[in-house]
């Protein structure tokens, strides 16, 4: 269900990161499945040579593992750019789904700035690191909670 009140400009901001980064994923999706065809092809020509059979497999495996991830990708970068076209068209299951995930984004991203404390011994390093990743995320959850932000989306 569209709304008619004027969609918020944080919300056109967010959607258009979205597009970028379900663009980036298309695009490395689409190199990840070129590098691991590319493996696999040099896998058969090794076939035709005489090489060991499991090194073969070794090399099959290999050009499996970029496939996978970039069918991944692929997928990951399809969602993206329908998230957000729902968030410009003011759909709340894009409103819904921008908050978890975002939610999910900022608790990995505080989890991996602990676990990279511990390993360097230092929590602040850590977090420094991550300290972008997650103040861009607390901002997003907190616009995305906006009275005129929920009533763009009727939530």
């Amino acid at each position: 269900m569209t709304t008619n009140t004027k969609r918020p400009i944080g919300v056109t901001i967010i959607a258009i990161l979205i597009i970028i980064g379900g663009i980036v994923l298309l695009i490395g999706g689409i190199s990840l499945i070129g590098l691991g065809t590319l493996l696999s092809m040099g896998s058969t020509e090794m076939i035709q040579t005489g090489t060991n059979s499991a090194d073969l497999a070794g090399i099959e495996a290999l050009g499996m593992i970029p496939v996978i991830m970039g069918i991944i990708m692929l997928v990951l970068g399809i969602a993206y750019l329908v998230v957000s076209y729902g968030l410009l068209k003011g759909k709340g299951w894009a409103w819904a789904i921008t908050v978890i995930v975002t939610i999910i984004g900022l608790i990995m991203q505080i989890i991996s700035a602990i676990v990279i404390g511990s390993v360097t011994s230092s929590v602040v390093a850590g977090l420094t690191s991550h300290i972008i990743g997650i103040i861009i995320s607390g901002i997003i959850i907190y616009y995305m909670f906006r009275p005129h932000v929920k009533a763009f989306f009727r939530q």
